[in-house]
């Protein structure tokens, strides 16, 4: 029962995360198209990965991945320069993950975005990464609370569709 106190009382674990399914209707189709070609390739690879991930800052990423290591990667896909212009909270994800990247059409003018930052290109059968994300490397506790966060909400989601 103490342990169940101690988590509650820690605002990055107590915090009622939205484990919404992740067709909400906010996505356009190219984005959802962007989004199964990135699928499609972190499975390939043996990275699983979920949609639409609320964090512990309030901000949804559009895919977190596990890889095999345990790194956490977050992928803001985004569906066109307009969208990428227009999106000035990318930078809050960045505590959040050891890799982030970006994930875009090929057609994507790729100059416009920041040069430290990975990007990955796709469409709806696959995906590549073009450009590597520098690794960020996340303090052990905050890794072990998004660990937990993502668990909970696989399994609440899972639960959700066996009914």
């Amino acid at each position: 029962m103490a342990d169940l106190m101690t988590d509650l009382e820690d605002p990055e674990v107590a915090f009622p995360f939205d484990d919404s399914a992740p067709e909400d209707g906010r996505q356009s189709e190219a984005a959802r198209t962007i989004q199964r070609g990135v699928t499609r390739m972190l499975s390939q690879q043996g990275i699983s990965c979920m949609p639409e991930i609320s964090l512990p800052n309030y901000r949804r990423a559009d895919l977190m991945g596990v890889t095999h290591k345990g790194e956490l990667w977050i992928i803001e896909i985004k569906s066109g320069l307009a969208d990428f212009q227009a999106d000035k909270k990318w930078p809050d994800y960045l505590p959040y993950c050891d890799r982030f990247f970006f994930a875009v059409a090929p057609d994507f003018p790729v100059e416009k975005l920041p040069e430290d930052i990975g990007y990955i290109f796709a469409d709806g059968y696959g995906a590549e990464i073009i450009r590597p994300a520098a690794v960020q490397k996340l303090a052990a506790a905050r890794r072990s609370t998004l660990m937990r966060r993502l668990a909970r909400i696989g399994g609440f989601r899972w639960a959700r569709g066996q009914k």
